[in-house]
């Protein structure tokens, strides 16, 4: 008995933990603004010209691949990864408060923790650019991700 309600407040805080990051909050609205959101610097990455440039076969390599949905959650639209950038179009996602972009090895919590963070996404806006952290893989796969209940929304593989 003891186990079952065990069982059953995890079960409880996870649905709590999941719904914080939207669903109900979905409004359908694809975000046809062609509008970029600011580049996302990540000085504390280290990024800087000098260090891209030694990065400059990994900067010609072109990766590109299409978002699909997770955890029940969708995601739509496409992402290349070109000359240091990373760019999303005909991008749309599920409301979330507190949705990050990732490079990572997997689509797991753990490839996200070990991930490179290229900064806060917008759900409704359908064309964003960031910058690609020097040093940073180029290939994996690009994750979306609540940051506030740790919950993969999408992640699109590069190829």
């Amino acid at each position: 008995m003891r186990t079952k309600a065990l069982v059953g407040a995890g079960l409880l805080a996870l649905a709590l933990s999941l719904s914080a990051c939207g669903g109900a909050g979905s409004t359908g609205s694809s975000g046809t603004g062609s509008t970029s959101m600011p580049e996302s610097s990540m000085s504390a990455a280290g990024g800087s010209p000098s260090s891209m440039a030694s990065e400059s076969s990994m900067a010609m390599a072109k990766h590109q691949g299409d978002f699909a949905g997770l955890n029940g959650k969708s995601v739509k639209g496409t992402v290349t990864v070109a000359d240091g950038k990373v760019t999303l179009s005909g991008f749309s996602s599920d409301e979330g408060p507190d949705l990050h972009l990732y490079l990572a090895s997997g689509t797991d919590e753990a490839a996200i923790g070990t991930g490179t963070q290229l900064g806060k996404v917008s759900f409704n806006t359908a064309s964003q650019a960031f910058t690609l952290p020097a040093g940073a893989a180029s290939s994996g796969y690009v994750v979306v991700h609540c940051d506030k209940a740790k919950a993969v929304f999408g992640a699109a593989k590069l190829s």
